[in-house]
């Protein structure tokens, strides 16, 4: 790991304080729409209630929705433009509509903004363009023109089949809804992906394997990624103030652990990040280009992006508050940045392991010099000692947790904060 068997390059010859990047990673594209029905009571992503709701209005007509959504995709679509010029000639591999609940867009202002996309960017021709959807807004037709509109991927925030869990966590679907939306994804698009929570409040052991039982039951060529979520108690969200009764205790949640191992192995799916699963072939590659240290670039309400060029490696925030996202780039059209700044290199190894040991296999060690820029002898101290505590392979081919380490994950990520002198 620490003298990986490559070829001397240039960046090889780098100096440990400065990032030189051979070539660009991959690169992904993240849109964020905002809205939400309703608030869930756990969950600290940038999402606000409907626009009705946020506008202070009781109702709006369908034709004053279209409208609203309608000036949120001609932002989008500006944000875009003004940013074609930090990705300029490079192929975007995934697209991913995340949210808030994207499926509340009504289905032309979807297509519209696919469109936009499709005609700015260098579309990969097997593009995965991913989009969330809740059981709360399923029409079957919603979803037919979705997929219409190029969406090839549907990932459903289905939580749990479980009418008593759904209500402990205030989601706005109930676990019929959760059964019918799910049926109707298989039949309408090529892959599925199902999201569920495991410690929920008052959660059983016995309910959460009727939770894996559903979605197993269904699994087959479309429904062929799970994403398992440990519940926990973000920060600023209604639940950190007022906790909720019968959170599990650590034996219980070790327990739910082993089962959802034991059920998920047993139906063919492989775990190949912290809380993913899927059948051979079916991961989501987006979310990998995450995790591999690719490049992202995020549009919409709070998006956050990463982009790679000559001159480093550079994060991004969008402004926050949908409206004043949607004023400012309807008064200069450019991207209207909340926050930018330029990775330093001590950042650098905290942040690439950060995301890489999050994944199973690990990553292959040359990934590091190709994606941060800088030699592998700026690790080498930090690596010594995971190694050292059991915590990460020794394996020169690879920057991967080892069994130890997967189970201490955290401590294994922290040891690799830059330290101060």
């Amino acid at each position: 790991m620490l003298n990986p068997p490559r070829p001397v390059t240039a960046i090889s010859l780098a100096q440990p304080d400065t990032i030189r990047l051979p070539f660009p990673p991959p690169l992904s594209l993240y849109i964020h729409i905002p809205w939400c029905i309703k608030k869930c009571p756990y969950c600290d992503f940038n999402s606000h209630e409907e626009p009705q709701l946020a506008k202070g209005q009781s109702s709006l007509s369908a034709s004053q929705i279209e409208s609203h959504y309608a000036a949120y995709v001609d932002a989008l679509v500006r944000d875009l433009e003004g940013s074609l010029t930090a990705v300029w000639g490079r192929t975007v591999q995934t697209v991913f509509i995340g949210g808030g609940t994207p499926s509340l867009c009504p289905p032309a202002q979807m297509a519209r903004l696919l469109d936009a996309v499709r005609s700015l960017l260098k579309l990969s021709a097997d593009a995965e363009i991913t989009m969330e959807a809740n059981p709360g807004s399923f029409e079957r037709e919603r979803f037919e023109a979705f997929a219409e509109a190029g969406v090839n991927r549907l990932s459903l925030g289905v939580q749990s089949f479980s009418d008593d869990c759904l209500r402990r966590i205030g989601r706005v679907h109930d676990a019929r809804q959760a059964q019918d939306a799910l049926d109707a994804a298989i039949r309408i698009f090529p892959r599925v992906n199902v999201d569920l929570m495991y410690g929920q409040p008052g959660q059983t052991l016995a309910s959460l394997d009727h939770d894996l039982a559903m979605a197993l039951q269904r699994a087959g060529s479309a429904l062929s990624h799970l994403s398992i979520y440990q519940f926990t108690l973000e920060p600023n969200t209604f639940f950190a103030k007022h906790r909720p009764e019968a959170m599990p205790d650590e034996k219980l949640l070790e327990s739910m652990q082993t089962l959802i191992d034991e059920r998920l192995g047993s139906a063919g799916f492989q775990q190949y990040e912290v809380s993913a699963w899927s059948l051979p072939g079916q991961r989501c590659r987006h979310n990998l280009n995450y995790w591999q240290f690719g490049d992202y670039l995020g549009i919409g309400a709070g998006a956050h992006g990463k982009i790679s060029d000559h001159r480093g490696i550079r994060r991004t925030t969008r402004q926050r508050r949908p409206f004043a996202y949607i004023d400012a780039l309807t008064h200069k059209p450019e991207p209207q940045h909340a926050a930018e700044r330029w990775l330093e290199p001590r950042d650098l190894p905290f942040e690439f392991m950060l995301n890489a040991l999050r994944l199973k296999d690990g990553v292959a060690s040359h990934w590091w010099q190709e994606r941060c820029g800088l030699p592998a002898q700026v690790l080498v101290k930090q690596a010594r000692r995971a190694i050292d505590k059991g915590l990460l392979d020794a394996d020169p081919n690879l920057w991967r947790a080892s069994d130890l380490g997967w189970r201490f994950l955290n401590d294994l990520q922290a040891s690799f904060l830059h330290e101060s002198p």
